[in-house]
């Protein structure tokens, strides 16, 4: 097997998940072809991680939500194997380690979703727990469930087995060769035990898997010192669509967050639903993104001033080259790999002003956000201590004036000063 690239942990994460538009149904052959995309137009730019999102274990799998009683398949120790109908290469029932190999020779990290705890049908069948005389039976807490997926029961971590299911599942994947690891319905309520489990699996694993948490809703910064231990990447919200309110909704999360953003741990303030979307998503018809291009500029200023982890959440085959024209914008993702200080230094209505430096250069990056359905004009220097009278607009390459700076409705204007 080929080797992953280098862990990235040290900026945020980027990448590709098939959720926004394959809900829980993406197959083997999509996940190839938006491998080979991200490859050929996205990877030069530092986007290098293909994660297969939630349901790959379920034959029956559909779109627009969850089957109870879903036929999952598992090993006979109750670990989650792919689907063989969605996942051909699986057939030979060495699980992932194929398609895990072409990401990797593609130059890309392979990932995988995972629900907290253990399958409910490997404890119906009391399945052994790999490696003790313990079954699920004994290790599940059947008290603890999600709230919106029916497939498993959470972990007793007062029972030794408990431990030894996470690494036994962590060994599966590793051996896999996964690199990024999705865990859901962890954060809501916060299931500290479970974290805690979860990432000294992947130590023992042996292998550098990045581990990142959601959902997210109502996150508390108490938890920063423990998530920092355990995970590269932690949801600040729900799910996040093409939906307006759904992003001015970040800028509240991500102005509490982006104050305690650090090297090697990184709130997350969710997937991007830019470009075809929807396929077979849990919400929504296919549709390219409803997000006008300005909302398309804000969020994703707002991402990397915030330092969020990006993954795309758009097939990219079928994404236009506006939106990769977006995605590839050199000095924008500068201040998501090589920025430090990004903070809301003002909030006046519909208007947010958000700063960061450049780490290597020291120069100061400035956006104005205007959250208003019309556009506005703002004379910035009478806002913001700044002592240039000129800058660079980021989304365009071209100069602009400070005072009299014209916000498009919903826009942004993302600024380097000149000095």
């Amino acid at each position: 097997m080929s080797a992953p690239p280098e862990n990235v942990s040290a900026t945020p994460p980027m990448g590709w998940n098939s959720w926004d538009c394959f809900g829980t149904t993406v197959t083997e052959a999509e996940v190839i072809a938006n491998a080979e995309v991200m490859a050929e137009r996205l990877l030069p730019f530092g986007w290098d991680t293909v994660v297969v999102d939630i349901q790959w274990y379920d034959p029956t799998a559909r779109a627009h939500g969850y089957n109870d009683d879903a036929p999952l398949l598992l090993d006979d120790f109750g670990i989650h194997q792919p689907a063989p109908n969605r996942f051909p290469s699986a057939a030979d029932g060495t699980g992932f380690t194929a398609l895990a190999a072409r990401v990797h020779d593609l130059g890309l990290r392979f990932g995988l979703h995972i629900m907290r705890g253990i399958p409910k049908i490997a404890v119906e069948q009391e399945l052994p727990v790999r490696g003790t005389d313990f079954s699920a039976r004994d290790i599940a807490d059947t008290s603890s469930t999600c709230p919106w997926n029916p497939d498993n029961y959470g972990l007793n971590h007062d029972h030794p087995g408990a431990q030894a299911y996470y690494d036994a599942q962590l060994a599966t994947f590793a051996g896999w060769g996964v690199d990024f690891i999705k865990a859901d319905d962890m954060l809501a309520p916060y299931h500290e035990r479970e974290i805690a489990a979860y990432a000294e699996a992947i130590r023992r694993s042996g292998r550098d898997i990045q581990l990142s948490l959601s959902p997210g809703t109502g996150l508390d910064p108490a938890h920063l010192d423990h998530l920092r231990q355990n995970a590269t990447m932690w949801r600040i919200s729900d799910d996040l669509w093409d939906r307006w309110e759904d992003v001015v909704e970040q800028f509240d999360r991500l102005a509490r967050w982006a104050p305690l953003q650090q090297p090697g741990g990184w709130a997350d303030a969710d997937m991007l639903p830019l470009g075809r979307i929807g396929i077979r998503a849990e919400r929504g018809d296919p549709r390219d993104s409803r997000l006008t291009p300005d909302e398309q500029r804000t969020l994703l200023s707002l991402w990397v001033l915030g330092r969020s982890p990006l993954m795309m959440g758009g097939h990219l085959p079928e994404t236009d080259d506006a939106t990769f024209d977006l995605l590839t914008n050199p000095d924008v993702l500068r201040i998501l790999s090589g920025s430090t200080g990004g903070a809301e230094i003002r909030r006046d209505g519909d208007l947010r002003i958000w700063t960061a430096q450049d780490a290597e250069t020291g120069a100061r990056y400035v956006a104005a956000f205007w959250l208003g359905t019309t556009p506005a004009v703002i004379d910035l220097p009478a806002l913001v201590d700044i002592r240039t009278a000129s800058a660079v607009d980021l989304w365009t390459g071209t100069p602009a004036t400070v005072n009299d700076l014209t916000i498009p409705a919903h826009g942004v204007r993302l600024l380097r000063l000149v000095t």
